[in-house]
């Protein structure tokens, strides 16, 4: 088979949609025609999703001065809930984000639990602010 044919055949067929869309028999399609009902995405796929996602949200948070400043395990932190939130609901973090430029790591810990978010997604919650708290990782 002519593999670069079908490719811009494909390609030419089902044009890139960056988000998913219902085709016209109602399946949820994304890219060039991928069926995510019936064909879903593969662990490795996922795995490299996630890890553009991360690259992504490191890129966005090595632009802040405060994240450079902190240790690993701190911005492991930062860079968990601004993968789950999303940068600019991280950045209405003000009171957690002024704790972390004073160095107060059990007022910055305070908090992230005391926010709509840390309701949400319950431990993660905890188990990040104790890591803000400690600043180093569990053995």
């Amino acid at each position: 088979m002519n593999r670069q044919v079908l490719l811009g055949q494909l390609q030419d067929q089902f044009l890139f949609s960056r988000n998913p869309a219902l085709d016209s028999n109602g399946s949820l399609i994304i890219g060039h025609g991928r069926n995510l009902n019936d064909r879903g995405i593969s662990e490795d796929e996922a795995g490299f999703m996630l890890d553009n996602d991360i690259d992504q949200v490191e890129a966005e948070l090595e632009r802040m001065p405060l994240y450079l400043s902190l240790d690993p395990i701190r911005q492991v932190v930062m860079a968990n809930m601004a993968f789950n939130m999303g940068m600019p609901t991280l950045l209405t973090f003000s009171r957690m984000l002024g704790a972390m430029a004073a160095r107060d790591w059990d007022r910055a810990a305070t908090e992230m639990l005391d926010s709509k978010w840390a309701r949400q997604v319950g431990k993660r919650a905890v188990e990040l602010s104790e890591l803000m708290r400690r600043g180093e990782a569990p053995a």
